[in-house]
């Protein structure tokens, strides 16, 4: 333990031995780095503080004879190491490369997969726990494209949520999300099970590639659903494609076609975007299969039983028996444990490359 703790505080020292922290912090442009920059500070300082405490302890238990005295100094060496051992920890995890885009809003698209009209109808269930995440964030949400099915599900559904950090925690929705309940459809009371897709991308505003015109083929028709006398009187809503990579962008929730436009660009540089990055890693496919994978029943990350009340994250072995509360937006408790056991992995891969 002792040898971790060295070759952690020298790393630290070592950077603010050469720069020290105010010239690091203050040479960076970026406000994403420094923040980080500055947590590793405040890290190193508080590991700095609990070391030198540490061997304070041992002196004192080197030269105590008072057992009263003793015993309140060992609680203490006790507590003192378990703070040392979640700070080092911590300080490993912040020492690991950011992903880029965790501080970007997000692009989440949401569509039915097995269980015909019941799944459109989860997939309603699923934007409107989204919404309230959201809300409870006090992050935006602007719908891009929202298609609705006879009685309220979803055919297909687009919608951007913009805050600080909405990335990095909505990342992990991606993929099938399965429900099993009886359908009010349903006359015997027997439970069906049907899945939706969740794909989240991160919204990107600068990219470093053009899109050019003969590309693109952008296509306006009449705007269906809720909205009020504007519906279905102006050809306002806009479906752009990419010709050369065939994906196809629609947006119909603005008032004007100049909006939709505008907004259908802004969704097309974010999939264009996760499109090329994963050209050049060599693994878009295998990604858009781990997004989304095909909707069967059987490819899942998480099951929302309404019987049990209970909701299973098949990744982390996480189970709960919130169900209602869950769907209300109060995913918090489970993004957290997923992205401690993300942080753990990649920390597991880059001991395991040294």
């Amino acid at each position: 333990m002792k040898y971790v703790i060295f070759i952690v505080i020298f790393i630290v020292s070592w950077l603010v031995g050469v720069l020290g922290w105010a010239q690091i912090i203050g040479s960076l442009q970026n406000i994403k780095e420094r923040s980080g920059l500055e947590s590793l500070a405040e890290a190193h300082d508080e590991l700095v503080k609990l070391t030198k405490e540490e061997e304070d302890i041992h002196k004192t238990l080197e030269t105590e004879k008072d057992e009263e005295i003793l015993e309140l100094f060992k609680e203490e060496e006790k507590e003192n190491k378990r703070k040392i051992e979640e700070l080092c920890e911590k300080i490993k995890i912040l020492l690991l490369p950011k992903d880029e885009n965790d501080d970007s809003n997000v692009i989440i698209e949401i569509r039915p997969g097995v269980g015909g009209e019941e799944s459109a109808l989860f997939g309603a269930v699923l934007f409107k726990m989204y919404c309230r995440y959201a809300e409870r964030n006090r992050w935006n949400v602007e719908i891009v494209d929202y298609s609705e099915t006879e009685i309220g599900g979803i055919k297909e559904c687009s919608f951007t949520i913009a805050g600080k950090g909405a990335y990095s925690k909505l990342k992990y929705e991606s993929g099938v999300h399965r429900v099993q309940r009886v359908p009010e459809t349903e006359s015997q009371g027997r439970v069906h099970t049907s899945t939706a897709t969740v794909a989240v991308l991160p919204e990107v505003e600068d990219v470093d590639f053009e899109i050019l015109d003969k590309d693109l083929r952008i296509d306006t028709y009449r705007s269906s659903g809720a909205g009020g006398q504007h519906i279905n009187k102006t050809d306002s809503a806009i479906r752009i494609t990419h010709i050369p990579t065939g994906i196809v962008v629609s947006c119909q929730d603005q008032r004007s076609q100049t909006k939709n436009k505008e907004k259908a660009f802004e969704v097309l540089k974010s999939k264009l975007y996760n499109y090329y990055k994963g050209q050049i890693d060599k693994e878009y496919s295998e990604n858009r299969k781990n997004q989304v994978g095909n909707a069967e029943r059987s490819e899942r990350i998480r099951t929302y039983n309404y019987p049990q009340g209970r909701i299973t994250d098949h990744r982390i072995n996480y189970t709960v028996y919130n169900l209602e509360d869950f769907l209300d937006g109060n995913i918090e408790d489970l993004i957290e444990n997923l992205a401690i056991a993300d942080q753990k992995e990649k920390l597991e891969k880059a001991l395991n490359q040294q």
